[in-house]
């Protein structure tokens, strides 16, 4: 009996001895196994993280991508609602940037700021789009938009430098349309550009062809042939687009002396609907040529 009680009485201190020791040593253990799931889940491999790194960086890129359109299309309905000057404060912000649609939708913001502004705002303005189109040129040369407006920049930039300098120039304007022209053929504006630059050159008089030949030896040549071309393909790719456009077609069949084919475009002109100062220009001009074709 004494042996039996002796017994159980060390087995039961042996069960509290390893229910004491599983006490002690089961956090220890619960520690170590949580230890074990967090270094599964902090140890990661390179790619793993470049793989997260590349996620994170991914979508900030496109975030940044549609406020840059947000940003393009809000200009560009300004542009159309004839606000140029909220279009200079809303992307001046960016002229600093490296985005050459920012750059170039600011200069043609710009140009428009400078056609109505005074002789001394104007010059200050058409240095500074010039600027900032040579910069976005630097980033970017295969662009057409850049190309279309530093042509238009830096023939009223030469024009402001006197006769010597537009005609020196003449030769860089009709490099820029020709390159835009190439990388979009379908402008007509730029069809127009060209119609109206070669019907200038031909148009030169005696003194100005003395300063192109000082100049360059042999000044720009061009005909009136030249320019019709450019401004009937304008009209092809599409119709009634521009009322001046409608004018230098009236204007070159003149010089042609295509006399009825110049009064039907001078008629075209005249009845377009003005939507600006431009058209209302072309509209005046056509009508006095009319008035004067019919005496």
């Amino acid at each position: 009996m004494l042996l039996q009680r002796l017994y159980r009485i060390t087995n039961c201190n042996r069960i509290l001895r390893r229910a004491v020791l599983y006490k002690n040593i089961h956090p220890v253990r619960k520690w170590e196994n949580n230890m074990h799931i967090f270094r599964k889940l902090t140890i990661m491999s390179p790619f793993t993280v470049m793989g997260i790194w590349g996620f994170i960086k991914s979508n900030s890129d496109d975030k940044t991508q549609i406020a840059i359109k947000e940003l393009l299309a809000k200009a560009d309905t300004l542009f159309d609602q004839g606000n140029y000057r909220n279009i200079y404060n809303l992307l001046s912000n960016y002229k600093d940037s490296k985005d050459v649609e920012i750059l170039w939708r600011l200069s043609r913001a710009i140009y428009k700021m400078s056609e109505i502004a005074s002789d001394v705002e104007a010059q200050k303005l058409t240095y500074e789009g010039y600027d900032l189109l040579c910069k976005a040129l630097d980033i970017q040369e295969d662009h057409y938009a850049l190309h279309k407006w530093i042509s238009i920049f830096l023939n009223k930039k030469s024009i402001l430098e006197g006769t010597k300098t537009h005609i020196k120039e003449s030769y860089n304007i009709k490099k820029h349309m020709l390159r835009a022209l190439e990388l979009n053929p379908s402008d007509a504006t730029l069809l127009y550009m060209l119609g109206s630059w070669c019907y200038e050159v031909s148009n030169l008089t005696w003194y100005q062809r003395k300063i192109a030949s000082v100049v360059f030896g042999e000044p720009p040549t061009s005909t009136f042939e030249e320019a019709l071309m450019y401004h009937e393909a304008a009209e092809k790719t599409d119709p009634n687009f521009y009322s001046h456009n409608l004018l230098m077609l009236g204007k070159t069949y003149l010089k042609l002396n295509r006399t009825e084919d110049a009064i039907k475009y001078f008629k075209k002109t005249a009845e377009f609907p003005a939507k600006n100062d431009e058209d209302q220009q072309a509209k005046q001009e056509a009508q006095k040529i009319l008035n004067s074709i019919s005496k």
